[in-house]
């Protein structure tokens, strides 16, 4: 029985035709086939993350685009400033006032085109009545620049039928007038995009009657 033990714990080596380089080269292409699929699904992931990130970062341009440089914002439409070539002021006790004012209009186009806007007619108010009138001239605002105009305009009292708070304002040295207008026009983006646009003044514009300067001017 021991004999019999002996022969079963016999090593039988292995047939001659096995080739060791054979089973480790079926080895080593099964693992290499193994990697190459992970490599190319690894690339594949990597290539879509790329896509979703350049996706990700074009909407973000398109969308900064659209809010700022395609927004058409209304112009801005103002009384900048005004100077006097004729300058009579009459008294308290016998109120009235001729002047001659070159006032200065500003037109601020905030936008990336530019704003072509029609003529209009501006008029200056003393509590309520028309006083005076000038007109604004048809031209361009160019982009995100301010247009900036010279109006005459003859002021007159000759025509309030009540000049009772003329004489308080004379006699308080300040003289305030409404200034009113609308301009119409149209801004145009990159050659191709056009919007109307209607843009309003309404300034309030406070004369000093003893410097004879303008003291303040108030825009809504």
């Amino acid at each position: 029985m021991a004999e019999n033990r002996a022969q079963d714990q016999q090593v039988h080596p292995l047939p001659k035709s096995y080739n060791y380089n054979d089973a480790y080269a079926v080895h080593d292409q099964e693992s290499g086939t193994a990697q190459s699929k992970e490599f190319r699904k690894k690339k594949r992931v990597k290539c879509l993350a790329y896509i979703l990130a350049f996706a990700v970062f074009q909407t973000g341009i398109i969308l900064i685009f659209a809010l700022t440089v395609m927004k058409i914002r209304t112009p801005k439409f103002r009384v900048r400033n005004a100077t006097f070539e004729n300058f009579d002021v009459g008294t308290p006790a016998n109120p009235s006032f001729n002047l001659r004012m070159n006032a200065e209009i500003g037109v601020k186009n905030a936008n990336f085109g530019t704003f072509k806007f029609e003529s209009a007619p501006i008029v200056f108010l003393y509590d309520g009545s028309p006083v005076g009138q000038g007109i604004v001239p048809a031209t361009q605002a160019g982009w995100r620049t301010t247009k900036k105009l010279n109006v005459v305009v003859d002021l007159s009292s000759g025509i309030l039928a009540n000049k009772t708070q003329l004489g308080n304002d004379i006699s308080s040295g300040i003289l305030e007038l409404n200034a009113l207008s609308s301009l119409t026009g149209k801004v145009r983006l990159t050659f191709v995009f056009k919007k109307k646009k209607t843009t309003n003044m309404n300034c309030t514009v406070a004369i000093g009657l003893t410097d004879r300067t303008i003291r303040e001017i108030n825009c809504q």
